[in-house]
């Protein structure tokens, strides 16, 4: 009896050792996994993921050239531009637009028409990051903006360059005017193979002068290389191509006796 016990104790040790080694085996297996998981991330994905965080840190922005002036013969100003706030609203960062926009109606002075045609711009412009809610903003508009920015993500304050016709309805059937890309303004732009040089600008000449010279008038768009943190707010200024500003047109048109042959 006694041996078979002495029998049965060796049966439960080598049992015992075994499941030891398994399990030691199993572990190590694991362990390797894990390391060999490391090195393909660490090591082999090194670049990748390195690329990433870097796209992360920095944000490549756009920096829209000054559009060029239309002068007369005598160099009187027939269009020019002046610079001014705008409350933009980037849709996909903004979980209920709606009520984002109720809430900012509350800071800026947001009028029906502001909402209206932020919704046909919405509905139109595809390929814009941002959409303006409400333009030309007031100083104290733009404090207390600036005082509550951390309540709205996705909503921010850019200055932009807007056309002026400081000579009003004259020569205008000459002149033409500037108005938002289409889809239609994206597809030219594109098939001529000058997409690139339009980022961030949102209007370009429609008829007249405004269309005929749109090339000369435009000018060539810069770049902003900015560090960005987890909030998506600009840190510093990483590096910088400036914007080249686009050629100013001088008429041979006398705008002064073109006023007067109107009024005649």
């Amino acid at each position: 009896m006694a041996g078979a016990a002495f029998y049965d104790q060796q049966i439960q040790l080598i049992n015992f050792r075994l499941r030891i080694w398994f399990c030691g085996i199993l572990v190590l297996a694991m362990l390797g996994l894990l390391a060999s998981r490391f090195y393909f991330l660490q090591v082999m994905q090194h670049d990748h993921f390195h690329t990433l965080a870097e796209n992360n840190r920095m944000s490549i922005v756009p920096v829209v050239p000054n559009r060029g002036l239309i002068l007369d013969r005598s160099g009187l100003v027939v269009a020019n531009n002046f610079s001014a706030y705008t409350l933009e609203i980037n849709p996909t960062k903004v979980d209920n637009l709606e009520e984002t926009i109720d809430r900012l109606a509350g800071i800026v002075d947001i009028t029906l028409r502001d909402r209206k045609r932020f919704k046909k711009l919405r509905d139109d412009s595809h390929r814009f990051e941002t959409l303006p809610i409400k333009t030309r903003l007031s100083e104290v508009e733009v404090a207390r903006f600036a005082a509550n920015r951390f309540r709205f993500p996705g909503v921010d304050i850019n200055a932009r360059l807007f056309r002026n016709y400081p000579q009003g309805i004259s020569a205008s059937h000459v002149v033409g005017y500037i108005g938002r890309i289409n889809d239609k303004d994206l597809e030219k732009l594109e098939a001529d193979g000058k997409l690139p040089n339009y980022r961030g600008t949102e209007h370009l000449g429609k008829i007249g002068l405004e269309e005929s010279f749109e090339d000369e008038l435009h000018g060539r768009t810069g770049f902003e290389q900015l560090e960005i943190d987890a909030g998506g707010r600009a840190m510093r200024s990483l590096s910088r191509e400036e914007p080249v500003a686009g050629n100013n047109l001088i008429l041979s048109l006398d705008l002064k006796l073109q006023q007067v042959a109107e009024k005649a």
